[in-house]
């Protein structure tokens, strides 16, 4: 048992040691920028994030403003349309009562007729 464990632990040690000698082995193998194609690439990268940041910053601000006077314009109709169905609704109320007191009139008038026809 104790043949089993000191194995694995060499081997382990092995296996790490084989890593990091291959990571370094890649790391030699990489193509790495110079001091300035790294200056320009980094330049590149910042002026293109502030040219989308100026784009989104003046579609936010247009669309806000559109969409501000937009529902200004939404919410002017709809208290026109209910200034409008409320002035309809209180002259029909109004015409209503006005028919019925006409009518209130007419049935009192011929009530009237009818107790003098009745009188006489």
């Amino acid at each position: 048992m104790a043949k089993k464990e000191t194995k694995t632990k060499k081997e382990n040690s092995k296996n790490k040691k084989s890593f990091f000698k291959d990571f370094k082995a890649e790391l030699k193998k990489v193509n790495w920028l110079t001091p300035k194609q790294l200056l320009n690439n980094t330049i590149a990268v910042i002026t293109i994030v502030l040219i989308t940041a100026a784009i989104v910053f003046a579609l936010d601000l247009v669309f806000e403003t559109l969409n501000k006077h937009g529902i200004d314009k939404i919410k002017e109709v709809i208290t026109t349309n209910e200034t409008t169905q409320d002035t309809e609704t209180n002259n029909t109320a109004v015409e209503n009562q006005e028919e019925d007191a006409v009518e209130e009139n007419i049935e009192a008038s011929n009530g009237e007729q009818n107790t003098q026809n009745n009188a006489e």
